[in-house]
């Protein structure tokens, strides 16, 4: 493989570890834990690997010989710093016993079920060492939530005489994680599973989960472009840059995007939710900016928007909501693509039809139609940045006619998704993974499952880092899917109430009136620790002691 300067340069780091990761360790456990929520209906479906306490690793000075051989697999969405997960599981693996063997298995959950692996050598391992991407294996979104998955699983698991299997994810994928844990716990086949907390959206995180990977990275480098772009509207001064950024189910990326560049507009879903607002609400509040702007002589600006923030407004919540009950029904498959819309008007109440009624028809389809694997709306395909504007533009020049707008208004689009999910993982990124990866191994080498690797006091110098494993069930509470309730891991929201949107709102008034644009510049890796060791703003200011 050729490589670029950056990753030549890059392959010569060496992550930093905990203390306690750094040679043999001793587990200290707590006390039982319990689910968030629905703490009855958690344990009757998780018997075997429910009530388990967190666990924490601490230096020992007995080394331990374990053999073992691990399966790893990345599912879902890509994320900066799962070959760091991997390199960390496989030194680690082969410190404990150098005739351990890790296998990686391709593109993602379906690899396990198809018997498509690959053994992971020093000499595969050492191509990927800091580098972003899962391009080493490959992801997949196949679910494994099956009986016939998980036996056909068994069989290649078996053969390669694994111990453990490492399933690298987001919320999705570490439930489904817990699931398999369960059912090879319940039959006793020996099999632990352990899970690593992973997604760009910021929206895995609780008490225990810090933050997960990939957030710290994507957000600098979305930062980074929206710097850019605040540059360019700063220069031309002439146009209103609209920026949509990843982040369906929460607003994280927006919020410590936001924190780093000072656009004139952010918008947060969960405020947008909290207070109850309508579409009409959000358009007029981002025109009354403009207007203030343009009355000031500043024809330009920049608006951040959170990909998911249609779906917490009130009315529609409500109305995707009741579609994604209808189309559930068994009578609601196999139908084409006008019957479909046809059908749903069909079973809507009259309130969610008059909503439904009154938006724009490309909206108003793309949320009666596709769903992704979990029965999600798909909203990065809803080009709400451009709906935002479009209204914008049209409640403008209604004030225009009526005296209240004086200026112009010109419109600029961009979404910011896979440009970060695959960046070469900051240093933070680098670090944390790696000792994710680590501490996944020591999880299995002490005979744990059904946990999660975490990594705690991350704003402090990574030494001092705590490492160590939580009980997926405890994060886990029950939630309606694809018309069903079921267990899964509660995703964690923007609080409006927390440190980090108290600082945004502190400040927004200024920032929609005035020009204070931050431009972050490139990502850095080496350089003043101030610099290439900074901690997003978001942890930070959760974490300020």
């Amino acid at each position: 493989m050729e490589k670029s300067a950056l990753q030549i340069a890059r392959a010569a780091y060496q992550p930093k570890l905990p203390k306690a990761l750094q040679g043999a360790v001793k587990v200290k456990e707590g006390a039982p834990t319990q689910s968030v929520d629905n703490q009855e209906e958690i344990q009757k479906l998780f018997p075997n690997t429910y009530g388990m306490p967190i666990v924490e690793f601490e230096p020992s000075c007995e080394a331990v010989d374990k053999r073992m051989n691990v399966g790893i697999i990345l599912s879902g969405g890509q994320a900066p710093g799962g070959h760091n997960v991997i390199t960390g599981l496989f030194d680690q693996v082969k410190k404990l016993n150098p005739e351990n063997r890790l296998y990686g298995f391709i593109l993602g959950p379906g690899g396990l079920v198809d018997h498509n692996y690959m053994e992971l050598t020093k000499d595969i391992i050492d191509e990927y060492r800091n580098t972003g991407g899962f391009d080493m294996i490959g992801s997949g979104r196949t679910k494994l939530e099956k009986v016939d998955q998980f036996e056909k699983g068994l069989e290649i698991i078996r053969e390669l005489d694994i111990q453990a299997i490492v399933i690298i994810g987001g919320d999705d994928s570490n439930t489904n994680a817990c699931v398999l844990a369960e059912y090879y716990a319940a039959k006793n086949y020996g099999v632990q599973v352990i899970g690593c907390p992973k997604t760009i959206d910021g929206d895995l995180k609780n008490s225990q989960i810090e933050t997960s990977f990939g957030f710290d990275t994507a957000c600098k480098t979305y930062s980074e472009l929206i710097g850019n772009i605040e540059r360019d509207c700063n220069s031309a001064r002439k146009y209103w840059h609209f920026i949509k950024v990843m982040g369906r189910s929460a607003s994280h990326i927006a919020l410590e995007c936001a924190l780093q560049c000072q656009p004139n507009i952010c918008l947060v879903s969960e405020e947008v939710e909290a207070k109850g607002q309508s579409l009409d609400d959000i358009v007029t509040y981002i025109a009354e900016a403009v207007a203030q702007r343009a009355a000031d002589g500043n024809n330009f600006g920049t608006v951040i928007v959170p990909e998911g923030v249609i779906e917490f407004i009130p009315a529609i919540k409500k109305l995707i909501a009741q579609l994604n009950d209808v189309l559930a029904l068994p009578e609601a498959q196999n139908l084409g693509r006008s019957e479909q819309i046809d059908f749903v008007k069909g079973h809507l109440t009259d309130e969610n039809l008059a909503v439904f009624n009154s938006l724009p028809t490309s909206v108003a389809r793309q949320l009666a139609l596709d769903r992704d694997p979990h029965g999600n709306v798909q909203v990065s395909l809803i080009e709400t940045e451009k709906l935002l504007s479009n209204m914008v533009a049209a409640k403008l020049d209604k004030w225009k006619k009526d005296g209240k707008f004086v200026g112009k208004f010109a419109a600029q689009h961009h979404f910011f998704g896979y440009e970060g999910r695959c960046a070469a993982p900051s240093n933070f990124d680098a670090d944390y993974c790696y000792a994710l990866g680590t501490s996944a191994a020591q999880l299995i080498a002490n005979g744990k499952t059904g946990y999660m690797a975490i990594v705690k006091n991350t704003t402090a110098p990574a030494d001092q880092w705590i490492a160590g494993g939580v009980p997926i069930t405890m994060m886990m509470n029950m939630e309606k899917r694809n018309g069903e309730m079921k267990p899964v891991i509660r995703k964690a929201l923007v609080e409006l109430d927390g440190a980090p949107f108290k600082a945004f709102a502190a400040a927004r008034e200024k920032w929609a009136r005035e020009t204070c644009y931050v431009y972050p510049g490139p990502i850095q890796y080496w350089g003043p620790t101030e610099v290439c060791d900074k901690p997003t703003i978001t942890l930070e200011l959760e974490q300020q002691k």
